[in-house]
Parts: C-alpha cells; structure tokens; sequence
C-alpha cells in the first residue's frame, strides 16, 4: 500500500478563496489558484483530494487558468500502467496574477461606467 500526503487549506487559504470569489473569479478557479500558489508542484489527483473538487471541475478552471498563462502543465510518467500523470504549476507568482485580475476587475468596472453614462445620455 502507498502512502500519501493530503494538503488541506487552512482557514487564512479558505479565507483568500472567500476574498476571490467576492471579487467574481469563480470558486473553482479560486479554490485552484490558492492551492496552486501554496505548493511548488502538484497533480490533478492531489488538486482533487486538497480542494475538495471533483475532475471535471478542476479540468475546467485549468483550461481557464491555462488559457491566461497562469498555470502551465508537464507530463510525467505514471508508476503504474495507464495514463502519464499531469503536473501543474503557477507559471507567474501569484502577486503578478493578482495584479491581472486586479487590472481586469478595474476594467470591467471602466466599461461598466461607460454604459451608465451612455443610459443617462438616452434618459437626459
């Protein structure tokens, strides 16, 4: 029988995955970002257990992640037969992620401003 190690969040990493999906970030996405700036390296399987998710959840906010640059993946092989495990890993620290979303999150609020002035230009 193998042995392994489970991470589990402590309350100030529950608490930073409460903060970002205040902000709009989905909790998956959340829930990956955190687990993610706290371990140098991890597979989806250690993803699953460490944040309660189940793999198509993870799969998702990967593609998500991955899709930003955020987090990059590299095969190695598998101990047993079958398919080669995946590795992933922050691609950036995850001060200049937030500082992404942060910029982002302040877009989104310019644009939403802009449609306020255009409705009070339709009203006036």
């Amino acid at each position: 029988m193998r042995i392994e190690r489970v991470q589990y969040f402590t309350k100030k990493e529950e608490e930073f995955v409460s903060l970002l999906t205040g902000i709009g970030i989905k909790k998956h996405v959340a829930a990956l970002l955190v687990f993610l700036a706290n371990v140098p390296e991890t597979s989806s399987r250690s993803i699953e257990r460490g944040t309660d998710l189940r793999q198509p959840e993870v799969s998702i906010a990967m593609k998500y992640l991955m899709d930003r640059g955020w987090v990059r993946m590299s095969g190695e092989s598998s101990e047993h037969k079958g398919r080669p495990v995946k590795i992933y890993q922050l691609a950036l620290p995850i001060t200049a992620i937030m500082n992404s979303i942060e910029e982002e999150k302040k877009r989104e609020t310019r644009d939403q401003l802009a449609l306020f002035e255009k409705l009070r230009d339709h009203i006036r």
